[in-house]
This record gives C-alpha cells, structure tokens and sequence, in this order.
C-alpha cells in the first residue's frame, strides 16, 4: 500500500463560533482555501490535507479540550521554511492566540523548529519545519518526549 499523507482532520469545538473565528483568520492564511462554511461544519482545504471544525452535540457545548485525555492530543501543520514557521507564530499573536511556546529548536529530529498554540477550545496545534528527511534521515532518531 501507498498513501500520500493524511487527508483531513476533524476538530469538534466546544465554542464553535469562538473556534470558526479562529480558524477564519488562521487556515486562509497560511494557503488553505474555504470549501464550506455553514452553520454546522467549517471546513479548509489545501497543501495535500484539509482541517475541519464541526459543531458540537447540545450536551457538550462549551467543553474545552484536553490533550492528556483520550482522543486527539494535538495536530501540527509542516511548513515550507523556518521563515513560515515565524510568519505563523506572528499571524497567531496578531489574532489573540494563546501562544505555548513561540518559534524554537526542538529535540524530535533533526533540525526540527517549531511554535505550539491553543485555539479558543483549548486545542493544540502546531506549525513546524523539519529539514530534508527528519527522523527518516540515515542515523535520525526520534526522541519522543
């Protein structure tokens, strides 16, 4: 079998309107294009994948995220450059984003840099860039942390 990278992945927000503002301001931006947005699902393609954000079930709206329960820990966008990744982490701050941590060096492969953010629910993501072959490099490791 051969797959060619992930095809999309669906975020459920406690806030939606809170989390499609969000999202509005950031997906576009870094080159993903809107193919649906209504009152239910808000929806971006592009670079080979898409992030969706759908509404939440009555019983949950307003739940905030947590990254140690089960379930989706955090997603991560790999960008181009290292240059994107600052031209991210600025995007982030002009839009009230919480920041983790801000552009850095980081231990999981070679070359690997990188901002970590929460949107509005509490759900990490992640924009990194990790040069040539990363831990699939002849003599990378990954070192989980």
């Amino acid at each position: 079998m051969d797959i060619s990278g992930m095809a999309h992945v669906i975020l459920t927000a406690g806030n939606f309107r809170a989390s499609t503002n969000f999202y509005r301001k950031l997906l576009p931006a870094m080159g993903l294009t809107v193919v649906s947005d209504t009152d239910e699902i808000f929806y971006c393609v592009g670079a080979r994948t898409a992030l969706g954000i759908r509404r939440p079930d009555a019983a949950y709206v307003d739940e905030r995220a947590n990254q140690w329960r089960v379930g989706l820990h955090h997603y991560c966008f790999r960008a181009k450059d290292r240059e994107t990744v600052d031209e991210v982490h600025a995007l982030l701050q002009s839009i009230g984003a919480k920041i983790i941590h801000p552009p850095e060096d980081g231990p999981w492969a070679p070359g690997y840099y990188s901002v970590l953010f929460e949107d509005p629910d509490g759900i990490r993501g992640e924009v990194n860039h990790v040069p040539g072959k990363g831990v699939l490099a002849e003599g990378a490791e990954f070192r989980p942390q």
